[in-house]
């Protein structure tokens, strides 16, 4: 067996996330790099450092993940969000809406949804799951301390409204915060929340291969309601829905089919 298979089967006992779901291409090239960079050239060596510094592996597993969020990401699908799909899941339904952030990351996207709902019903009614794999991330989200750059897409008045300066970045403000409840799930291997309305899990689809996306549009259906919708990101159009059970409402939003 090569080094990067005992590598997979090793870091898969150790933190619980199996690299074969992952494109192995991009992933194993991703991985080399960091090795390298931390002065390791060889996979065996380089999981020994991990299994002993806790400090490695925490970048390890934030390197994997791949951080890389701001909010609004892809502003018009945003505005498809807010005119056609969520007036539509409101009017069939008078309480606040089951809404779950997949792999949410830094906690740009889960924050940009209560903001967005606020414009629906007040803040206090609004609670969102986010979840992701990497706790770090989730820390990060909780502090809710952000860049300008990450601020850029907002809606007017956003900014102003929902943030403070502070130095040279923006904090969100706690009442938004509150609103946001982070938990760890692995998507690949946890049990996922059921009967939701709005499933929102952009940008991440596309690092898996297609057995692991199968396996997830089967899960994220099972976890949807009815009448509920699943938003992918802008690279993430699914091939054929029906297969899965969904039906494309708009470009990139997508029912569930029973």
């Amino acid at each position: 067996m090569d080094k990067y298979e005992t590598f997979k089967k090793n870091i898969d006992k150790l933190v619980n996330i199996d690299l074969n779901y992952y494109k192995e291409k991009q992933m194993k090239r991703r991985i080399t790099s960091l090795m390298n960079r931390n002065g390791y050239d060889d996979f065996d060596n380089y999981f020994l450092a991990l299994k002993s510094n806790k400090e490695l592996l925490n970048q390890f597993i934030n390197y994997l993940t791949i951080n890389v969020s701001e909010f609004y990401r892809n502003p018009a699908q945003w505005e498809v969000l807010e005119k056609d799909i969520l007036p539509n899941l409101i009017n069939k339904k008078r309480k606040p809406l089951k809404v779950w952030s997949a792999a949410c990351s830094t906690g740009e996207e889960p924050y940009s949804l209560v903001m967005l709902l606020n414009k629906f019903y007040s803040l206090r009614d609004i609670k969102i799951l986010a979840t992701d794999i990497d706790e770090e991330a989730m820390n990060k989200a909780k502090i809710g301390l952000y860049t300008e750059k990450s601020l850029e897409n907002l809606p007017p008045g956003f900014k102003e409204k929902y943030f403070q300066k502070t130095g040279s970045s923006y904090k969100i403000n706690n009442d938004i915060k509150s609103s946001v409840e982070f938990k760890k799930i692995d998507l690949l291997k946890d049990t996922f929340p059921s009967n939701m309305d709005l499933i929102s899990c952009r940008n991440v689809m596309i690092y898996f291969t297609d057995e692991a996306k199968e396996l997830l549009y089967e899960k994220f259906h099972n976890s949807l309601n009815e009448n509920g919708i699943f938003f992918v990101g802008s690279t993430e159009q699914i091939i054929l829905p029906e297969r899965y059970n969904f039906k494309s409402v708009k470009t990139f939003f997508y029912k569930r089919t029973s």
